[in-house]
């Protein structure tokens, strides 16, 4: 087991932060609580120490702690200036600063009066909202965290891929924990899609029970914390039902990957009797579930994302999908089991395209759909996602909506089980996990 005082690196993140050091931006780093912002904040502070920043260039400011639970913008000035070196650079680093009202003077202000480097973390996204950011001039960069990756989640959990021959000379990946001990590559896969990738699981190992204690935790903290506090920040008073927030939570996360519509997740409460008597009469409106919707969305707890038109070259208004976070906390809100696998694994080729910095959408072509078109740039991949290309149903169902695509960029189907052909027709047939694992 990986003890908790141990900082396991993220560089991915920390290189991107490193990147942006001592430049004018305020540096802002958000994703869902527990995924490892806070961490990343000392993995920083822990690099400018070793080239050479004093301790005393350093102001550190927790707002989850006790020391500054009732500070006021006007306290945190006060808490910095006083720690000022007037004939250094300061490097300032400010955790769940959304917890304080009128934080952006506060950092305005340092912009002005110190020669300083300034980092924040927030675990929601009404932190960089237009009410917000119009404070901040455009004067920042937002560095998104998502949960593990597969590689990391290897990483953090203490495993090593090697590679071994076969027989014939074919080269083939085998996982070993700290002991030596050898696993199946698709046995550590299976506990990836079980467990999900935050952080917190490796400190206390794959272990069910207590898993499932560290993920209640979070979804309590994300949905009752955030979500109150972001409608009390706002003075709105529209997320009231914490029972319909609840119906709502789980209904998406029992539909990743579903084409889903406000109307369609309230008509289908109703139906099914999923809410309280007394509230299945009428079906809460569009724009009651939408804000419900929304605020799961600020919360980092859902992603959504839109369907694009191929041959209209234009985004649709209609359904689009939604994907959660975390499949870990999807198997915590669901039950662990084995369900809607092909779904799950969707999800996570969704995350891992964000972590590689693609803006994705849904493709339709003619009455056909592709699970991904993932840009960046000057570059653009068109992916399926299924568990299985070993049908020719199957493969039939999968390859046709990429057949008929008829520019030159790379087409990919992602499985666990890619059958005997590497290709057709130009279309890669890919395994998911070396996917997952070639960036």
């Amino acid at each position: 087991m990986i003890k908790s005082h141990e900082l396991k690196r993220r560089d991915m993140y920390l290189n991107k932060l490193i990147g942006f050091q001592d430049t004018e931006p305020v540096k802002v780093v958000t994703g869902i609580r527990r995924c490892g912002k806070s961490s990343l904040l000392k993995l920083m502070i822990a690099h400018l120490k070793e080239t050479g920043i004093s301790k005393a260039q350093i102001v550190e400011m927790n707002f989850e702690s006790h020391e500054f639970k009732y500070m006021t913008s006007d306290g945190i000035y006060d808490y910095v200036k006083s720690r000022v070196l007037t004939d250094k650079r300061m490097y300032l680093f400010f955790d769940e600063l959304q917890r304080i009202d009128a934080w952006e003077d506060a950092i305005n202000s340092f912009r002005v009066d110190f020669d300083c480097d300034i980092y924040i973390t927030g675990s929601n996204a009404y932190l960089l909202s237009s009410e917000y950011s119009t404070y901040l001039s455009g004067r920042c960069v937002e560095i998104k965290i998502l949960p593990l990756s597969f590689p990391e989640f290897l990483y953090f959990h203490g495993f090593l891929i090697k590679e071994t021959e076969g027989i014939f000379g074919r080269k083939r990946r085998q996982v070993f924990d700290k002991d030596n001990n050898p696993y199946d590559i698709k046995e550590v896969f299976a506990a990836y899609m079980q467990f999900g990738g935050m952080p917190g699981i490796a400190d206390v190992g794959l272990d069910q029970e207590k898993a499932l204690s560290l993920l209640e935790g979070i979804y309590s903290t994300v949905v009752i914390r955030d979500i109150l506090e972001r409608e009390r920040r706002r003075g709105q008073k529209q997320i009231t039902d914490f029972v319909l927030l609840r119906k709502i939570v789980l209904y998406l996360a029992d539909n990743i990957g579903s084409n889903i519509s406000a109307s369609s997740i309230g008509n289908t409460l109703v139906n099914e009797g999923l809410l309280e008597e007394g509230k299945r009469k009428n079906a809460p409106s569009v724009h009651t579930v939408q804000s419900y919707v929304n605020a799961l969305l600020e919360s980092y707890i859902f992603y959504d994302i839109k369907r694009f038109d191929i041959k209209g070259k234009e985004f649709l208004r209609t359904l689009g999908k939604y994907y959660i976070v975390d499949i870990g906390l999807r198997n915590f809100l669901l039950g662990f089991r084995n369900r809607d696998s092909g779904h799950a694994l969707e999800n996570i080729v969704y995350l891992e395209l964000l972590r590689r910095g693609y803006d994705v959408a849904i493709g339709k072509i003619d009455n056909t759909e592709i699970d991904f078109i993932a840009n960046k740039v000057d570059k653009k991949i068109y992916i399926q996602v299924t568990e299985s290309m070993l049908s020719e149903d199957v493969r039939r169902r999968e390859l046709a909506p990429l057949q008929k695509i008829r520019d030159n960029y790379r087409k990919l189907v992602l499985s666990l089980e890619t059958g005997l052909d590497t290709s057709y027709e130009g279309i890669e047939s890919v395994n998911v996990i070396d996917w997952l694992l070639s960036e």
